[in-house]
């Protein structure tokens, strides 16, 4: 309380003798600043406004949307990088640099929240791979560009990276399919945790191949359902649709047209049709075999929990280990050393999560990337306070129902 008495904390502030005229500059700078940090307070602890730029999870979340996300559910993170630019993420406005700087690191800290992260829940993270970034592709994953291309090869056509701390990472939203210490495994496209199928949500899709008599299917059938229009693609060599994402009960609506001859999934089996392909599928390596439809099993790390090491299982766990819990590694004439010293275990420090999208053949997830540690968790969507359709122009962009529509 002395302090306080003592200290002028707004000094921006002009404190007016008795019967003084008012300046209004001063109170407009007055208004201005208390606004900015009242809104970096909420913010930093509260919530969060978002917007969903892919389909990824469609139609869970529309491309489109504008949401509220909350952070008090799993708990406010303490903000690592705390010097930075107030009201945007990571860029600068205009500009276009980045909108903070590494004077001072904070260790990972996370506030008590509402509830931990659980099985289906709709989580908004920082995306693993983000903590290098191309700046000529800044929405491309480096890491992939790397084992397809070569790191300098990838540099020279994308130019100069940028290395952001974790919680400047972008922003991803997923549905998060096992926790730590589950076991997850995908069989032809439906995933099992704990040799149990994950519920089927009514957003979650997949792709098929229609096949019609020659004639498209009327693009009011794709309004009517909710499909995104830019997804919609007809091929008269089919003749059909190569990769139409349906859900169980529009894949009904379709099967009932009277110009459909046949409907078939899309399904990934081993050996991909693409031998790159292996290299965009985690862990990056044709010992798994694994596809983004048949994939597993795998278990889920959780603090606290000890796993063996080997040079077979250690792409599992690498970028755990040196990445996101912060350990040198090193493998010599098959050896593991971590830290300098030899290792035949590991015990994880933090808990991790494997998040996927709902409309499973357009989605970067974590199929492609691994787990999401738990230190990257940001909150999870409360309420969609706008949505807009891109395909179409005003006003039948404005999806008047789901304004204010509650995730």
């Amino acid at each position: 309380m002395y302090i306080t008495r003592k200290v002028k904390w707004a000094f921006w502030k002009k404190r007016y003798k008795k019967g003084e005229k008012r300046n209004v500059w001063l109170d407009w700078l007055d208004a201005i600043i208390f606004a900015l940090i009242a809104s970096t307070f909420i913010k930093a602890f509260f919530f969060e406004s978002f917007v969903i730029p892919t389909s990824s999870m469609e139609r869970s979340l529309m491309t489109g949307d504008y949401l509220f996300v909350s952070k008090l559910h799993f708990g406010p993170k303490v903000a690592q990088t705390p010097i930075s630019f107030p009201l945007v993420h990571n860029l600068l406005p205009i500009t276009g640099g980045e909108s903070y700087v590494k004077w001072i690191q904070n260790p990972y800290r996370r506030m008590a929240g509402f509830s931990s992260v659980k099985r289906d829940d709709i989580v908004v993270f920082n995306f693993p791979h983000g903590d290098t970034v191309l700046k000529g592709a800044p929405l491309d994953d480096y890491y992939t560009h790397v084992r397809l291309n070569g790191r300098e090869y990838t540099k020279r056509m994308y130019g100069p990276i940028v290395v952001r701390p974790d919680d400047k990472k972008d922003h991803y939203v997923k549905r998060c399919v096992a926790i730590a210490g589950d076991s997850l495994q995908i069989i032809n496209g439906k995933a099992y945790i704990n040799g149990v199928p994950q519920k089927n949500y009514p957003g979650m899709q997949s792709t098929y191949t229609v096949y019609t008599n020659g004639t498209q299917i009327n693009s009011k059938i794709f309004d009517n359902l909710g499909l995104n229009i830019g997804e919609v693609y007809y091929d008269a060599s089919l003749p059909g649709y190569q990769s139409l994402p349906l859900n169980e009960n529009e894949l009904a609506t379709i099967a009932k047209l009277g110009n459909i001859v046949e409907i078939r999934p899309n399904i990934d089996v081993y050996p991909p049709d693409f031998p790159d392909s292996q290299l965009m599928i985690f862990p990056f390596t044709g010992d798994f075999k694994w596809t983004r439809d048949n994939f597993g099993p795998l278990w889920i790390p959780k603090a606290g929990a000890t796993v063996e090491l080997s040079t077979a299982n250690l792409p599992l766990y690498q970028r755990i280990i040196t990445s996101y819990e912060k350990n040198s590694l090193e493998v010599k004439d098959s050896t593991i050393f971590i830290n300098g010293k030899a290792a035949s275990s590991y015990t994880f420090k933090m808990d991790y999560f494997f998040m996927m999208g709902d409309n499973r053949h357009n989605s970067l997830d974590s199929r492609y990337w691994g787990f999401v540690p738990e230190s990257h968790v940001v909150g999870t969507p409360s309420v969609v306070w706008f949505s807009k359709d891109s395909n179409k122009t005003f006003p039948k962009n404005i999806r008047w129902k789901r304004i204010f529509k509650f995730v």
